[in-house]
């Protein structure tokens, strides 16, 4: 599984946000020229946070984005399937039911690739969810402070 890098954008944007809490809206140039990110790419994942409902975009010559949630009720998963889809990472064609192999029948159930696949999908699901953005933002309290200290010094 290979996800975009919109999603490390995302997530890390959505930590940001929850970071600034109280600032406002949070301006998409700054955000951008905060990671040194183009504003039109991040706009459009910015833009797929705010219609799942994670982010809340105010317009207008002092809007920007917030967190829609508090970041406790963000999971990673939440970021992933809007910014990913919720598509299944694999998905079984039931190739072992064409060709000579498939002479004999006896396909009543999923075959042992798939359910080995889905048991590890679900895993991965399992702990993305278990995750959320608190839990991002709790992980380095020094990060905390100098995202609030720079920040203040880009209004200035």
């Amino acid at each position: 599984m290979n996800m975009g890098e919109g999603v490390e954008w995302g997530l890390h944007c959505c930590v940001t946000l929850g970071r600034l809490d109280g600032e406002g809206p949070v301006p998409i140039r700054r955000l951008a020229a905060w990671f040194d990110l183009p504003q039109e790419y991040l706009k459009k994942r910015l833009q797929a946070l705010t219609k799942a409902g994670i982010l809340a975009s105010v317009p207008g010559a002092r809007g920007g984005f917030t967190l829609a949630r508090p970041p406790e009720q963000i999971t990673l998963m939440d970021v992933v399937a809007a910014l990913e889809g919720s598509a299944e990472a694999f998905r079984c064609d039931e190739i072992r039911q064409r060709g000579l192999g498939a002479e004999g029948g006896g396909f009543d159930r999923p075959c042992g690739i798939a359910r080995a696949m889905r048991r590890a999908e679900l895993a991965w699901r399992r702990e993305l969810a278990a995750q959320t953005i608190a839990d991002l933002m709790a992980d380095n309290p020094a990060s905390a402070a100098r995202t609030r200290t720079n920040y203040a010094r880009l209004r200035d």
